[in-house]
C-alpha cells in the first residue's frame, strides 16, 4: 500500500510515525535527509524516507518486534539509526538510543536495565562491543548493524545486516500491506515515544520515559517561537542519545519538516558544515569553544598585518556587534560604518570559515555557555540564542527572543512553561513536556515531581528585572567559602574555559579558605603556542608542566580573576591557587560524563591529593593515576605537578 493510501483524508499528527505520512503527503519529493558517504551527500525526500521506515519496521516485525519493545540505538548519526528510531515508533515500541563512545561495560548497565532485545548499530565497533557483554545481557538477542564492512566472517546468528532486514520488510509488507499502517493508528501521543538515559553526572544513569506528545509539544513550541519550517536545515552530529539531538534533528525536523544533514565523520564536521550551509544551528557550549579554539589558533599563525586588523575589529565587535544584530538604537554612525566594513574584512569570511554564513538562528545548550563566549558569536553577526532544559523536560524551559538577549540570562520560559523559583532557589519546571516517568524508578520519579506537578532541576537561579531567568549553578554545587563568600565552580570554570588554551577547568572552595582550580590545557592550542617558540616537549604530560605554560595559565587566570573583581556577588571567589593536571579528563576514566560534564564528586574523590596539596601551600606535588586506553588497556600516568599563586584584585564596581 502506498504512503498516500495509508492517510485517512484529516491525520491525526500527534505521533512521530503520523507526522513522517504526513510530510510524505504533503512534500513527499522535498529532501528529508542528507548524508555524506565517500565524499558525496547522498539524499533521501520525505517519500522516500517513509518507504525507508516502512520496510525497516515491517522487517523488525518480521524478526519479532512488537508493541512495547525497547530498540537500543546505537552510533554515529546515520540515516537509517533515525529511521529506526520511527520504524520502533511505528511498532508501538520505544528506542532508546546509547552514546556511542561508551564502553562496552557502561553499555551493558543501559541494556540491562531498558530489558533491550533489539539492538541496531552502525557498524563492526559497535558490534564487537554488544559481542562483548551479550554474556551479561541475555535478553539481548539480535543485532542488526548497518555497515557491513569488516563484518563478513562474523558467524553469530544473532547477527544481521540491515539490507537483510529491510529487505525481509519489503516482503512482509507486500504479503501484509494493512500491518503496518494499522500498527501506527493504534499509536496515541500519550505512548512512550524514546527512553532517553541521564548523563549520570551523580550516580547511576536514569531512563527517562518520554511521550509522543511531550517531545511534538516541545517541539511545536521551539518552530513556532523561531519560524521554523521545511525550508531550513540542520547538520546532525551530536550523540543521538543526547536530548538535544533528539530534539533538535529528531522531534523539530518531524514536525517542521525541515531537512537534517548527516556528516561523513566527526573529523569531517566542519567541513562539512561549510558545504552545507545550514540554516539552523545547535551546539553544546565545548563545541562553540573549541571552534574559537581554532580562530585564535589560526590567527596567531597570520601575518602581523591581519593579526592587527582582526584585533582592531573584533574590538570594533565587542563595542557594538551584538547591539547591532539586535537592531538595537544607539550605535553611533561612525560604529555601524566600521563594523560594515569590518563584516566585509573579517566577520563574513570568519562565519564562512566556520561553516554559519546562511545561519538564521543558532542554539547552545547542555551547560551554561561564559559570557565572553556567547559574546563573541553574537557580536560577528551569529544569532546565538541559549536555550535551557533537560533530558526530563525535552530540553524546552526557556527560550530567548530575538532582540531580547542578554549574555547572563537562558531567556524567558517558553510557550505553556511555567517556571517558579523555591525557597532554596532551585528552579522548578511545570509543562507539557515533562517526562512521564523514570523508568522502573516510581521512587525517583516522586521525588523528582512535587505534588503540584513542578520538576525539581536542582539548578541554583532567579529571575532578573525583565523576567529572564539567571542560572547560577547546580544548586548542589553553589555554596560558600570560608568567609562567606558565594562560591559557584561553574561560573567560575565557563570564564576560565573562554581562554583557548583551557579546555577544562575544575574549581575548589566549597567551606576552604580560597578558591583553587584544576586546569586541564588545549593540547592544540597550547601546543601552537609552544611549536612558535621553539619549545620542544614529548606529549601532553610533558608539555602541562612546562614552566613556560604555567606562566600562560596563570596570565589567563589573572585575567578571569580581574573579572570576577568587577561582580559584587562573586568577587570573593577569585582562584587563588592553580596546577596543570598530568592528564586529560575522560570520560573512559570516569572523570566526565559522556555528556563531557565534569563527574565533580568523582574528581575530588579521586585527586584528593591534589586538592590537600593545593590547601597546604605546596610547591609541588607528585601523583600517579591509571588510565585506560582505546584499546581497552590500562596504564599508569604519573608526574610532579607545580602548584602557582595567582594573584588576586580587590572587589570593585565594574566600569561603565
Amino acid at each position: 500500500m502506498s504512503v498516500a493510501n495509508a492517510l485517512l483524508e484529516e491525520p491525526r499528527l500527534d505521533t512521530f510515525p503520523r507526522l513522517l505520512l504526513h510530510h510524505a503527503r504533503v512534500r513527499g519529493e522535498r529532501p528529508a535527509t542528507r548524508e555524506k558517504d565517500l565524499g558525496i551527500w547522498q539524499t533521501w525526500t520525505w517519500s522516500q524516507q517513509a518507504e525507508e521506515v516502512r520496510a525497516l519496521a515491517c522487517g523488525l516485525a518480521e524478526l519479532g518486534f512488537k508493541r512495547g519493545d525497547h530498540l537500543a540505538i546505537i552510533g554515529d548519526n546515520r540515516p537509517r539509526l533515525y529511521w529506526a528510531m520511527a520504524a520502533a515508533q511505528a511498532l508501538g515500541g520505544v528506542p532508546v538510543p546509547l552514546y556511542q563512545d561508551a564502553v562496552a561495560a557502561e553499555m551493558a548497565f543501559v541494556l540491562q536495565d531498558a530489558e533491550i532485545r533489539f539492538a541496531i548499530v552502525e557498524d563492526q565497533e559497535q558490534v564487537d562491543k554488544m559481542l562483548e557483554v551479550m554474556g551479561q545481557c541475555p535478553a539481548l538477542s539480535h543485532i542488526l548493524y548497518d555497515d557491513t564492512r569488516g563484518l563478513r566472517h562474523y558467524i553469530q546468528t544473532e547477527l544481521q545486516s540491515l539490507d537483510e532486514v529491510m529487505e525481509m520488510g519489503r516482503i512482509h509488507d507486500r504479503e501484509r500491506p494493512e500491518f503496518l499502517d494499522g500498527e501506527i493508528a493504534r499509536g496515541e501521543p500519550g505512548d512512550i515515544s524514546v527512553m532517553l538515559y541521564t548523563s549520570g553526572t551523580t550516580g547511576r544513569p536514569k531512563g527517562v520515559c518520554q511521550t509522543h506528545f511531550s517531545f511534538i509539544t516541545a517541539a511545536k513550541s521551539g518552530c513556532e517561537f523561531d519560524h521554523l519550517g521545511p525550508q531550513d536545515s540542520i547538520l546532525s552530529y551530536l550523540p543521538m542519545a543526547w536530548v538535544g539531538d533528539h530534539l533538535f534533528s529528531y522531534a523539530q525536523a518531524t514536525v517542521a519538516g525541515f531537512t537534517i544533514n548527516c556528516p561523513e565523520s566527526g573529523d569531517t564536521v566542519i567541513t562539512d558544515l561549510r558545504e552545507i550551509g545550514p540554516t539552523y544551528y545547535f551546539a553544546p557550549p565545548r563545541v562553540f569553544e573549541n571552534l574559537l579554539t581554532t580562530v585564535m589558533i589560526r590567527m596567531e599563525d597570520a601575518s602581523a598585518v591581519k593579526r592587527g586588523m582582526f584585533e582592531y575589529f573584533m574590538a570594533v565587535a565587542r563595542r557594538c556587534g551584538a547591539e547591532i544584530l539586535d537592531g538595537k538604537p544607539g550605535v553611533s554612525a561612525i560604529d555601524r560604518l566600521l563594523y560594515g566594513l569590518g563584516n566585509i574584512l573579517i566577520y563574513g569570511p570568519l562565519r564562512n570559515v566556520l561553516g554559519m554564513s546562511r545561519i538564521r538562528v543558532a542554539y547552545t545548550a547542555g551547560a551554561a555557555i561564559g559570557p565572553d563566549l556567547f559574546r563573541f558569536y553574537r557580536s560577528i553577526g551569529i544569532n546565538l540564542k541559549q536555550l535551557y532544559g533537560s533530558t526530563e523536560t525535552c530540553a524546552a524551559v526557556c527560550l530567548q527572543p530575538d532582540g531580547e538577549i542578554k549574555f547572563d540570562s537562558v531567556g524567558k520560559p517558553a510557550p505553556g512553561v511555567e517556571v517558579k523559583i523555591a525557597g532554596n532557589g532551585e528552579v522548578l519546571v511545570r509543562g507539557q513536556m515533562l517526562l512521564r516517568e523514570y523508568y522502573k524508578l516510581p521512587a525517583d520519579t516522586a521525588e523528582a515531581i512535587d505534588s503540584e506537578g513542578y520538576f525539581h532541576t536542582g539548578d541554583a537561579g532567579f529571575f532578573d528585572e525583565d523576567g529572564h531567568l539567571k542560572i547560577i549553578d547546580r544548586a548542589k554545587d553553589v555554596g560558600k567559602t570560608e568567609s562567606g563568600a558565594l562560591f559557584a565552580p561553574n561560573y567560575i570554570e565557563n570564564k576560565l574555559k573562554f581562554f583557548s588554551f583551557i579546555k577544562e577547568a575544575v574549581a575548589f572552595g566549597q567551606g576552604r579558605p580560597m578558591v583553587c582550580a584544576f586546569i586541564n590545557i588545549d593540547m592544540g592550542a597550547v601546543g601552537n603556542w609552544a611549536e612558535r617558540r621553539n619549545i620542544s616537549y614529548s606529549g601532553y604530560t610533558d608539555l602541562a608542566q612546562k614552566p613556560e605554560v604555567y606562566e600562560l595559565i596563570r596570565g589567563c587566570i589573572e585575567k578571569a580573576n580581574a573579572e570576577l573583581a568587577e561582580d559584587p556577588v562573586l568577587s570573593g571567589s577569585q582562584v587563588h591557587r592553580f596546577l596543570i593536571l598530568h592528564k586529560e579528563l575522560d570520560p573512559d576514566d570516569d572523570e566526565l560524563t559522556r555528556t563531557r560534564k565534569v563527574r565533580r564528586g568523582f574528581v575530588a574523590e579521586k585527586y584528593a591529593v591534589l586538592i590537600a596539596a593545593l590547601y597546604s601551600g605546596k610547591a609541588s606535588q607528585f601523583i600517579e593515576t591509571q588510565v585506560k586506553f582505546e584499546d581497552g588497556r590500562s596504564g599508569m600516568v604519573s608526574a610532579e605537578l607545580l602548584i602557582m599563586d595567582a594573584r588576586i584584585f580587590p572587589a570593585q564596581k565594574k566600569a561603565a
